[in-house]
């Protein structure tokens, strides 16, 4: 729901970028200019750090989503659950409204949780304007678990996010449906919401299914509301029942029924390629960020040219404050798709 439109849209749009370069010549987002080779070691990331996902600016994406589940909950709740039968009606409302209330909070509690560190929330001034990184003093953001940018002592499994500019703990990667990054505090409620969209969605694609057909097998089924005793026209159907009934047309229902089932069968297809991407890192233990890393170590086995590019470049590509999005390199493996 909040977390899957216009996902196809990016997924394609990395696409189309890992094959005009290969997976470790990528555009990363950067916190300062990639000019190693140059006399300017200086890397100026951004001047604050973010503290979580409401932080200024919104992301498109967090907007959209959110307009998105708006529409869904709209849809679902006042055009095509009150049609359905008495039984099945409260039997709907019940499961899938815990489910949209339950990914709704699980969503919103993502999104606010500050993920950074221990030491750098005990530690961090959010208004004072982080120091700049000088590559000529220190290879890396991260060495021997110490910070230099936030200038503590950090978790083994912390990394410095370039959009959040500060570091995550337990860093699994960072989300631009949420604006925010995944790391331990709060990579629980990403998942649950997650699983509670897939299936949200997916039963309320059942729901309006049963509707669409139903309309051309037996269309007194969906007529079974009091509200409807007052309708003479077969033709007039009836929206946001019961609270605000209004008229609209059969061709109306159907046209909406088919857009938002296609929009959800979609959103579902890749919300639970992501689930099941989530539930394989569990089994293994890892996170995003460690499988991204694995992945590339295989690539570099099996390019030996890679592998000499990634030795070379090693602190440009691999240091965790050049990895904005945190998302792996493009592959053949259907697990390779998560959010971004």
């Amino acid at each position: 729901m909040l977390l899957h439109i216009l996902v196809l849209e990016e997924f394609l749009k990395r696409w189309y970028d890992d094959h005009q370069m290969n997976c470790y010549g990528r555009r990363l987002r950067r916190t300062g200019p990639e000019q190693l080779n140059s006399r300017n070691d200086l890397v100026s990331p951004p001047q604050h750090s973010r503290v979580n996902g409401w932080s200024l600016p919104l992301h498109t994406f967090q907007i959209v989503a959110l307009l998105f589940y708006t529409y869904l909950a709209i849809v679902g709740f006042g055009i095509y659950i009150p049609l359905l039968p008495h039984g099945w009606k409260y039997a709907a409302y019940a499961v899938i409204g815990v489910l949209f209330a339950h990914h709704l909070v699980a969503h919103l509690v993502a999104i606010t949780i500050d993920p950074a560190d221990q030491n750098v929330l005990a530690k961090k001034n959010y208004s004072s304007p982080m120091p700049v990184f000088d590559r000529g003093k220190q290879k890396h953001v991260i060495q021997n678990q110490h910070c230099y940018l936030c200038e503590v002592d950090v978790g083994p499994k912390a990394k410095h996010c370039s959009a959040c500019n500060k570091c995550i703990a337990d860093f699994d990667h960072h989300c631009k449906w949420l604006n925010n990054c995944v790391g331990g505090r709060n990579y629980w409620f990403f998942f649950n919401a997650v699983a509670s969209a897939v299936l949200g969605v997916f039963l309320l694609i059942l729901v309006i299914l049963y509707v669409f057909i139903q309309y051309f097998v037996n269309p007194a089924e969906l007529r079974t509301a009091p509200q409807f005793e007052r309708v003479i026209e077969n033709n007039t159907w009836l929206a946001f029942l019961p609270v605000a009934p209004a008229e609209t047309t059969a061709a109306g229902i159907l046209a909406i029924a088919v857009i938002t089932v296609l929009l959800g069968m979609a959103s579902l297809l890749l919300l639970g390629h992501l689930l099941i991407f989530h539930l394989y890192l569990l089994g293994k233990k890892l996170s995003t960020f460690e499988y991204m890393t694995e992945q590339r170590r295989t690539q570099n086995t099996r390019d030996p040219e890679s592998d000499v590019e990634i030795t070379e470049n090693t602190s440009v590509r691999m240091d965790p404050l050049q990895v904005g999005s945190c998302s792996p390199p493009a592959s053949r493996n259907p697990s390779s798709f998560w959010c971004l």
